[in-house]
């Protein structure tokens, strides 16, 4: 079974407020098994346009990421987030296929 992953990539409008936002959503992602891959972190855009601020989180599978975004204690977080930081936030199943 493919892994699930959220993409996000985020302006912070205001860091020291969205601080509350990153300290709540522990236990809402330990919740649905998540694990960060890449939360934040030094980053270069070598093509396109991006957001200042990147996260990849990884689940089990691409329901369980979907269920983690549509749960009621996720969807409150939301409230705590968007006052202070845009986001642009892709749930997508991952590749368990060939490689090259």
């Amino acid at each position: 079974m493919s892994k699930g992953y959220w993409i996000a990539h985020i302006d912070v409008s205001d860091p020291q407020a969205y601080q509350t936002y990153i300290q709540a959503n522990g236990e809402v992602f330990r919740k649905h098994g998540a694990r960060f891959v890449v939360r934040g972190g030094p980053s270069e855009t070598v093509e396109g346009r991006l957001r200042a601020r990147h996260v990849v989180i990884e689940f089990k599978d691409y329901a369980t990421a979907l269920a983690c975004y549509r749960s009621p204690e996720y969807q409150k977080l939301i409230g705590l987030r968007r006052p202070h930081a845009t986001a642009d936030l892709l749930i997508i199943e991952g590749c368990d296929g060939a490689q090259p």
